[in-house]
């Protein structure tokens, strides 16, 4: 690796390009139609594959990609299954609970996202037909979807989320926008059934992925994030 002094005027370094990715990167919540490349697939599930694991038992090995036919049909599938049981459903138990300085995050993010779609806090009716947009992949032709043996446990599930991270930022790196997306896994037997995923492992979560609409109100929305002096210490 180069140290910095190597690196010529005016040429990022990798800490910068990381970071810059980093802090690029948002949830896509409107995407183009537009199908990507599957060579740039390829490319970025090549590089988030080198996400650490658990004593590298590397636990995405069942991960699946759906081309823009597959994400319609499951699109599908999936609203129709929140229309009839719209109750959680979900491999993996949802919190029960929230603890206080999360709970407040949550409301952040979510208060401020109707506020910037213009759907008033009372609404029922928009937040509802907000929530069903996650089962259209917020219109992106294509999803990838996680699962993990069961066997494994919560660290398998730790390894699972390093692999998103890993996902979100190679994609970010390509051009490609992302939105990960825990929601589906509260309809985890359809997906199941529809990719006919072993007993064993436990459907996670999905990534939506395509080209961003950034004209879209949903779009120029950005959470927040806890300022480095706050989230850590020294010991």
């Amino acid at each position: 690796m180069r140290q910095i002094e190597d690196i010529p005027a005016g040429e990022e370094s990798d800490a910068d390009v990381l970071r810059r990715l980093m802090r690029a990167r948002y949830s896509c919540r409107a995407f183009r139609p537009d199908p990507v490349p599957e060579e740039t697939i390829r490319r970025i599930v090549d590089t988030a594959r080198w996400a650490a694991s658990w004593s590298n038992v590397q636990p995405w090995d069942e991960l699946i990609v759906t081309r823009p036919e597959t994400t319609a049909r499951l699109s599908a599938a999936l609203l129709a299954e929140a229309e009839a049981h719209p109750e959680i459903a979900s491999d993996i138990p949802y919190p029960e609970s929230y603890p206080a300085p999360n709970m407040a995050r949550r409301r952040e993010v979510g208060f401020g996202l109707y506020a910037a779609l213009g759907i008033a806090r009372e609404d029922r009716a928009a937040r509802h037909a907000h929530h069903l947009k996650n089962f259209r992949f917020f219109g992106a032709p294509h999803v990838a979807l996680l699962s993990v043996p069961r066997a494994l446990g919560p660290y398998g599930v730790l390894d699972i989320g390093a692999f998103v991270s890993s996902f979100l930022l190679a994609a970010q790196a390509e051009g490609v926008a992302t939105v990960a997306q825990a929601a589906l896994a509260q309809h985890a037997r359809v997906i199941r059934a529809a990719f006919d995923l072993p007993e064993d492992r436990d459907f996670v979560c999905g990534i939506s992925f395509g080209y961003a609409l950034p004209e879209d109100a949903a779009n120029r929305f950005r959470s927040t994030r806890i300022e480095p002096e706050a989230l850590f210490r020294f010991a």
